[in-house]
């Protein structure tokens, strides 16, 4: 009796088909979709609360843009006066109790991030809530 080679020891007169299937492939697969389901999971789960501007009447009274730029060295301008951010809490707060004022944020092409984070905290801090930011052209 002689066998021929391949992955399973099979008699050479044996000349019926192999009825089975060879589940290792469909295993590998299920494998990964279940690996893939573990990694998104918590992501889905995790959410960041994002506050949305909800549908109403339009204003009727025309919004006064206010123009914050961040220069490529990391310097603040506020309607074209410099600005430090420590100082930039007091002309925001300004804005916020204005209700036609509008804050508008400008950034030039070559700012770090790190200087739009901390602007943008100080903004954040100082309760705007009519914000706009402009993009680089």
């Amino acid at each position: 009796m002689r066998l021929r080679s391949s992955a399973f020891a099979i008699p050479a007169d044996h000349a019926e088909p192999i009825g089975g299937i060879n589940t290792t492939p469909l295993i590998d697969v299920l494998l990964v979709l279940l690996v893939m389901f573990i990694i998104t999971i918590p992501m889905q789960i995790n959410e960041v609360p994002v506050p949305l501007p909800q549908a109403g009447p339009a204003p009727a009274e025309q919004q006064q843009p206010h123009l914050l730029t961040i220069a490529a060295g990391g310097a603040v301008m506020l309607d074209g006066r410099a600005v430090s951010r420590a100082a930039l809490a007091g002309p925001l707060a300004v804005l916020r109790d204005d209700p036609r004022a509008a804050l508008e944020i400008k950034t030039d092409q070559r700012a770090r991030y790190d200087d739009f984070a901390q602007t943008m905290a100080v903004v954040r801090q100082a309760g705007i809530s009519r914000l706009r930011i402009l993009p680089n052209e």
